[in-house]
Parts: C-alpha cells; structure tokens; sequence
C-alpha cells in the first residue's frame, strides 16, 4: 500500500492543537448513563464520544451491548452536547444502522480484523462514505493482517483512514491485558507516517492505574491520539470495570500528559531525539522481561541438575553458546568484545541462580 496523504488529512483539518481524544464508555448501558457521563465529558479535549453498543464476548451468557437502541442514546448525545459520537461495527447490519443513526466514527474490532471476510464484509457496506474509519490491531501480532484491513478499506475508496493500537493477547503472563508489542506498532508509523495512528491504553493496561504511563509512552512514540474508556462509576460497569477511569479522572490525564511542541528547529531536534529515546525505552525494557524469562528458565535446569547431581558449569554447552552468539552479533553489527561482556554477565547470573536453588 502506497502512502496516501489523503489518509490523514481528515485529522489534520481539525486542526485541534492538542492529540485526537476519543472516550467514553466500554458498554452503553442506559441511556441515563450514556448522557451523564458525555455531559461531564462537554467542553474538554475529547472530540469523539464513545461508547460500544455491540460486544463482542468469548462466550455466550455474558453482556453482549443494548444493540440499536443504543444509536439513539448517542445521537441523544450529539445534540446535547455537540460531541461526535463513534462506535465499534463488526457486520454489514451494524454499518448500515450505524449509518442511518449519522454516527461519526466507526472503528473495526481487534476480533473482526483478524478475518479479512469480515472487513471486506464491512469495507463493501462502507464503501464511498465519508465517515473516518479506525482498524483496531488484529488479536494476535500481525502486521500484515492488520495492514490488510487497511488495504480493503481503503480499496473501498474510503479516505478517512485510521488504526487504533489496542494491544496484542499473549498466552505469557505480563503486567499488561494485552501486551503492547511497541515495535509494531513503531513499525507500522514508520512505513506509513501518514496514517493515524491512535492508542488504546485501556485495553492495553486492563487497568485505570496504568492508562497515564502508557498514555504518556504512545505520545512520545508519535501516536496522534488516544481512545480511553471512562465511567462515572467504574468498578459497577457492566463490561471491563477495571480499565475504567471516571470522567474527573481523564480530564486530569489529559491536563497532566506532556505533548511536544512543533514551533521550531530546535524543537524539531528534540522531538526526533525524545521519539528515538522513547523506542530505546521499549526495547530496554522488552529486554528486561526477556531477561527476567530467561532466568525463570535457568531456575528450571538449576532444579533438574538438583534432583540429578549434575555440576551447574557446563565448560563445553557455555563454549559452544559463545561462539554461536558472537557469530550472530557480528550480522547484527555487534562487536566481539561486547557481545563477550554481555554475555558472560548473563551466564554468570544465571550460574549464580542455579546455584542457589542446588545449594539451598
């Protein structure tokens, strides 16, 4: 796919001085709720005012959204508050009444992205519309699937193209719901910088305490906006509590995140250092949690050389793994002296762990 600076250009025209806000709740779940929460949401940052009226869930007997009645609700919204309204569609039932009821923004789920016979399902009943289209990243880390979606969309002839970074499910247990996975994320902005880019740290976290940090890592990565799922009483919504912020909250993350300025050269320069900073950041710390795994798994052999007697210095395994990675640090330009220091630093914690748990 070619860059289409026409992709991008519905966000530029709102010229909002500040990153696309979108939020509002997980579930619309009465229509008293649904206006209480968008009031308290009136006159802030937030240009589109969310709520999912279909929910998809993995298995039945769970809430599953108020269904059309819901599209009223928001259209309620707009003309009390002049907020736009966006919703999650997963068919070709729910663009067209999505459609019929004028909401502005429909976003394509991380479940319906992972089947291209539902995008195209959904980029056939869109086709021509001038309504902005988000593409959530598909479930599971893959990128070609996720630009796929985009590629259908955008064969549609729909212009107002953009992609929400929601987080990646792992079978890992991680601090996060759904793993960020940044590098794709990094990779995608970086092969189309003119598509926009929006960050969902709510279903990233999976919980409110961690939505500012990773809001504030999104921001310094480039990304033109953020969609944040807010209620006025969290831990009572009938559908993800636990990543929900109330209103007074996000109002106070929005005034408290630091957004870099474009006004000049030197700004210029700060902003492609903090944005390289900022990736090195991930990758530090995905090199942590790699490290951290794979001490679990010396603990693991320091346990089985236990239970057999087994000395914990293996002279000929150790040998052997240094000379591999000193060949494949030097495809990767790294040099001999320091993929030696790295790696011994690394062989002797994991000594130090295998002697412990033989010792104790």
């Amino acid at each position: 796919m070619e860059n289409k600076k026409e992709m991008r250009a519905w966000l530029d025209n709102m010229k909002l001085g500040h990153p696309l806000v979108i939020a509002g709740p997980c579930s619309a779940e009465t229509e008293e709720q649904v206006l209480n929460i968008a009031h308290q949401l009136k006159g802030t940052d937030v240009s589109y005012y969310r709520a999912g009226i279909w929910k998809p869930r993995t298995r039945p007997g769970n809430f599953e959204g108020v269904g059309a009645l819901g599209l009223k609700w928001l259209q309620k919204v707009k003309a009390e508050t002049g907020l736009k309204t966006a919703t999650e569609v997963a068919n070709r039932n729910h663009v067209e009444l999505a459609l019929e009821h004028d909401i502005d923004l429909l976003w394509i789920g991380a479940r319906s992205t992972v089947s291209p016979f539902i995008v195209q399902e959904i980029a056939d009943a869109l086709k021509g519309t001038d309504k902005i289209v988000l593409v959530k990243n598909p479930v599971n880390p893959d990128l070609p699937l996720w630009l796929g979606a985009i590629e259908r969309l955008y064969a549609s002839d729909i212009k107002k193209l953009g992609v929400i970074h929601r987080g990646f499910s792992t079978y890992e247990k991680t601090k996060y719901r759904n793993n960020p996975e940044w590098q794709l994320a990094i990779e995608l902005q970086t092969k189309f910088p003119d598509l926009p880019l929006i960050n969902d740290p709510s279903h990233i976290t999976g919980k409110r305490d961690m939505i500012f940090d990773v809001s504030q890592t999104a921001l310094d990565l480039n990304f033109d906006g953020l969609m944040i799922e807010t209620h006025f009483d969290p831990d009572n919504a009938w559908s993800d509590a636990a990543q929900q912020v109330t209103p007074k909250t996000l109002i106070q993350i929005m005034q408290d995140l630091r957004v870099r300025k474009e006004t000049d050269a030197e700004t210029e320069y700060s902003n492609s250092l903090n944005n390289l900073r900022a990736q090195i950041d991930v990758l530090d710390n995905q090199l942590i949690e790699l490290l951290g795994k794979r001490m679990k798994i010396s603990d693991g052999i320091g346990q089985l050389k236990r239970q057999k007697n087994v000395a914990v210095l293996q002279t000929k395994r150790w040998n052997e793994i240094l000379g591999k990675m000193v060949l494949e640090g030097e495809e990767k330009g790294l040099s001999e002296e320091f993929i030696l220091k790295m790696f011994k630093a690394i062989h002797q914690e994991s000594i130090n762990h295998q002697e412990k748990i033989i010792n104790s």
